[in-house]
């Protein structure tokens, strides 16, 4: 066998063959040669980072351990980009997973192998409707983003349909035609775009879009009664390729090239949506990893996701960003912003979310996770990014978290009520030259990308903060609430926003004398 400085001198690109030749190493998941062989299962509408650090990382981690034991074929349906780099690697790609589990740092670079082939749907149609007569094929799986699940005049009879859902209603009538629309040749269609209800809104579609084209009844039928469209939701930051300069360690270090290397945090969630037996016996890779979850309902997720991850973002923005950080990871080393974060999450906002959907210990089980990512040193996440349409997310995230709280507890949340008035004073801004709007931190300007700030330009402009914090907090037009009539909240905005405006950020996280967590 080839030692590593050998492979190192010869370059080797990953592909089936250069697998063979790369020697067992610590922190490198290597296939076995048997998994290639495994039969398609799986039809993906899309190539992007987030399928292939997620759903594909479930897949083939299942066939690894001789679950699911299938793979996938994968839908190119853009102009943008190639198939080529996929070809030549065989379809094998790194997926280098880095960040904090659990409290501990964790890296592991994973050789996927789940993928079967890529065809392009411009190019290969012909192919990609053979393979709807393949008995084994049972699960349809997209990420065409947001704009894909919409409904067009589209023709299935075109090689291929324009839209995404043209593309898979002419898929379903191929397979319907090639089994005679049994009942147990349905599809499971598991949609990962990020819109709520993403799956009924694409059975929606599919089923309009047949009626458009005129589609037999039988065949309608079959489309609503044997396949199933579930509605999902998915939790993973993939940023892509690695660095160039961390790339090359990587490649050093393993002894092979990989053009498709790509990386992701360490948390995941797939939470899919179905009470069907068959959709599990079918999705049988959700045994071996607890980041995939069916269930009835995936609203609790969805809730947690938007409080815990990005209402905690919200509520810290502006404190991060006028203490100086430039980005989340370097905030979290600061003792007094990471206690902020915690503070905020397991004593407020757990706290508000407690209940039937959610329990308080799910909460702060889930806010553990947060804090975890929120420190992976491996991504750059900027403050100055998180506050874009700041006004916007503070309401639909945060105002009925504040709401909640008061209804549970009737006091004031003092992190909260801290974390809106570092928003307010964020959006302290005076409009310029440009029409853009710009505040001042540090005796710098940053830009503020919000639909409100000549209405903030307007009211900071009152100059006396009592009638300021008064006039913002009481306008329901702004919060579709008078967030004045919260006993004690006004009060304490306006307190944190003197501190903050005389002392600073950090000097009035350091005063401030609130409760700790173990």
């Amino acid at each position: 066998m080839e030692s590593i400085g050998e492979l190192k001198k010869v370059n080797m690109q990953l592909s089936q063959r250069v697998i063979k030749k790369i020697p067992p190493q610590a922190g490198l998941v290597i296939p076995d040669e048997k998994l290639f062989s495994l039969p398609e299962k799986v039809l993906q509408f899309g190539t992007g980072v987030l399928l292939r650090g997620l759903p594909d990382y479930f897949i083939d981690k299942a066939n690894r351990q001789g679950e699911f034991n299938g793979r996938i074929v994968v839908i190119k349906s853009t102009s943008q980009g190639s198939a080529d780099a996929f070809e030549k690697q065989d379809g094998l790609y790194t997926l280098y997973v880095k960040g904090i589990d659990n409290g501990k740092m964790t890296e592991e670079a994973i050789i996927n192998s789940s993928v079967s082939r890529v065809l392009s749907a411009k190019e290969q149609w012909p192919e990609i409707l053979q393979a709807a007569h393949n008995p084994e094929m049972k699960i349809v799986v997209s990420n065409t983003t947001e704009v894909g699940i919409v409904l067009t005049d589209d023709d299935i009879k075109l090689s291929p349909p324009h839209s995404f859902p043209g593309k898979l209603l002419a898929f379903l009538y191929e397979r319907y035609k090639a089994f005679y629309g049994r009942d147990d040749s349905g599809m499971v269609i598991v949609p990962t775009e990020l819109i709520i209800d993403n799956g009924d809104k694409l059975r929606e579609i599919v089923v309009a879009l047949a009626h458009k084209n005129k589609l037999e009844d039988k065949f309608i039928q079959w489309l609503q009664s044997a396949n199933h469209f579930c509605n999902s939701l998915v939790d993973r930051i993939v940023p892509g390729k690695l660095p160039d300069a961390d790339r090359k360690v990587a490649e050093e270090k393993f002894g092979y090239t990989d053009d498709l290397m790509i990386m992701a945090e360490t948390f995941r969630l797939w939470a899919i949506e179905s009470s069907s037996e068959r959709v599990k016996e079918v999705l049988s890779f959700s045994k071996t990893d607890e980041g995939v979850a069916i269930t009835a309902d995936i609203e609790k997720f969805r809730e947690l996701k938007l409080r815990l991850l990005n209402g905690t973002h919200t509520f810290t923005c502006g404190l991060a960003f006028l203490a100086g950080f430039e980005t989340v990871k370097e905030a979290m080393v600061d003792e007094s912003i990471s206690s902020f974060v915690r503070k905020i999450m397991m004593l407020e906002i757990a706290t508000a979310l407690d209940g039937n959907a959610i329990t308080y210990n799910e909460a702060c089980a889930f806010a553990n996770q947060v804090s975890d990512r929120f420190r992976n040193p491996f991504l750059d996440h900027k403050w100055i990014s998180i506050a874009m349409n700041y006004t916007s997310k503070m309401k639909l995230r945060n105002v009925p978290l504040l709401l909640k709280h008061y209804n549970k507890t009737g006091t004031v949340p003092e992190n909260m009520s801290l974390g809106f008035a570092a928003y307010l004073l964020f959006m302290k801004c005076k409009p310029g030259l440009d029409g853009q709007y710009y505040g001042d931190a540090h005796g710098k300007k940053y830009a503020i990308q919000d639909e409100a700030a000549s209405y903030f330009s307007g009211k900071w402009a009152m100059g006396n903060i009592d009638t300021f914090v008064n006039s913002v907090v009481s306008d329901k037009g702004l919060w579709d609430a008078d967030l004045s009539a919260l006993n004690g909240f006004e009060v304490a905005v306006k307190e944190n926003l003197q501190l903050l405006q005389t002392q600073g950020a950090l000097a009035t996280l350091a005063g401030k004398q609130i409760k700790t967590v173990a």
